[in-house]
């Protein structure tokens, strides 16, 4: 008879910690967890059971013990019911929760800083303020940066919510950083960053991005203004003057960014290149061509000139063909 009491004993205790253990539990509504970096387990089970996401802080030890592995640090994000187990599992693997922003090529600061406020991680002028005041990050490359327009490489990043600005620019540095190695860029950087920033701007198509890149190489050896509109765009960004079209007074502005009226470069990149710009910058294609325009019956690419009577016939015949 005892034995058969021992027995029901023990199996109640399996029962009882299995449930702990399997039994799915959790908030009832969208709930974050912070686990800052170097807590203990006996404090994040703690903090686990007081915000209801287990049953038992002492379970949740306990399942450390037999399971060993290194528990995460970071915000994770819990919106349904979960056995034990498996809410372990995600802070063993640092699953931890993120926000995800895509920097298109060729978007400008600007851009950029509406895409991280929409991700809710920060506010566009925080963002703007923090791009201009962390030019330390790229020191090394581009000494005379009066922000990181141009070093913030386009891609898909993740970050955790309370990730300020200086983390998130510090992030797409690094990436820029990569891909400059990757391609072999290793000098001249404000002049390639620069000069591929007007080739993104101005080209979505690959195959002509050497081509305009060597359009505005040879403009610039005979000292003939770049005349890039993209250019006048973003002085009046920086003015905040900019109506959504280009009018008069953008192209008598004194900007140095204005390319009209000022022959070379631009003092700096007006956004920020993707790698076949970067590439087109560093090879430019070895043409005679001064000129270029869309070409209305290929939508996308460009009509180049060498003459400007020859422009301006393509001119003539791009504007027939935008009516």
């Amino acid at each position: 008879m005892r034995t058969l009491l021992t027995l029901l004993l023990v199996i109640a205790l399996l029962l009882i910690g299995a449930w702990y253990l399997l039994a799915p539990v959790g908030p009832t509504q969208e709930t974050f967890v912070e686990i800052p970096t170097g807590t203990p387990t006996a404090k994040i089970a703690e903090l686990l059971e007081q915000q209801g996401i287990i049953r038992s802080r002492y379970a949740f030890e306990l399942w450390r013990l037999t399971h060993h592995g290194t528990l995460k640090a970071g915000e994770y994000r819990f919106d349904h019911k979960s056995p034990l187990p498996e809410v372990y599992n995600r802070i063993r693997r640092g699953d931890v929760y993120t926000r995800a922003v895509t920097i298109p090529e060729g978007f400008n600061i600007f851009d950029i800083a509406q895409a991280v406020e929409a991700a809710g991680l920060g506010t566009h002028q925080t963002f703007l303020d923090a791009a201009r005041q962390n030019t330390s990050l790229i020191a090394a490359l581009d000494p005379q940066a009066t922000s990181l327009e141009g070093y913030l490489f386009p891609d898909t990043y993740h970050f955790q919510r309370k990730d300020a600005a200086p983390v998130i620019l510090a992030a797409m540095v690094k990436s820029f950083r990569q891909a400059a190695a990757q391609i072999g860029l290793k000098s001249d950087y404000r002049k390639t960053v620069t000069l591929a920033s007007l080739v993104e701007r101005e080209t979505p198509v690959a195959t002509d991005r050497p081509l305009i890149a060597g359009v505005f190489t040879n403009r610039l050896e005979k000292g003939i203004p770049l005349a890039t509109d993209p250019s006048i765009i973003y002085a009046a960004l920086l003015e905040n003057r900019f109506r959504g079209t280009i009018y008069a007074s953008d192209l008598a502005a004194e900007s140095r960014y204005n390319t009209y009226k000022h022959t070379g470069l631009p003092p700096g990149p007006i956004c920020n290149p993707g790698l076949a710009s970067l590439k087109a910058a560093m090879e430019p294609a070895k043409t005679d061509y001064l000129y270029f325009v869309v070409d209305p019956a290929n939508p996308g690419h460009s009509k180049f000139a060498t003459t400007l009577e020859q422009h301006n016939r393509n001119v003539a015949e791009y504007r027939a063909g935008a009516r």
